[in-house]
């Protein structure tokens, strides 16, 4: 028997698009940080992809920007399965 999810990667490359709807509206990282109770550092770290946010952060993400968390976080295509 397998386990729901058993052929699913465990180490998904996600992408997102933060950077692009905190610069359309003139925001600077530290702005972005205060405005969702986290540090400059987190900011950049999602920016760059070298963070996934917890889910609570994604959703406050989505909400600031007024969108939905699907909108701003796009896994890689090649490496969802199929």
């Amino acid at each position: 028997m397998t386990s729901v999810g058993a052929d699913c990667k465990a180490s998904l490359t996600v992408r997102n698009d933060v950077r692009l709807l905190r610069t359309e509206r003139d925001l600077s990282q530290g702005a972005l940080a205060d405005a969702l109770g986290v540090s400059r550092q987190t900011i950049n770290a999602i920016e760059t992809g070298r963070y996934l946010p917890s889910l609570p952060l994604a959703f406050g993400l989505a909400r600031f920007f007024e969108t939905t968390v699907e909108e701003i976080f796009h896994p890689d295509s090649e490496e969802i399965p199929t």
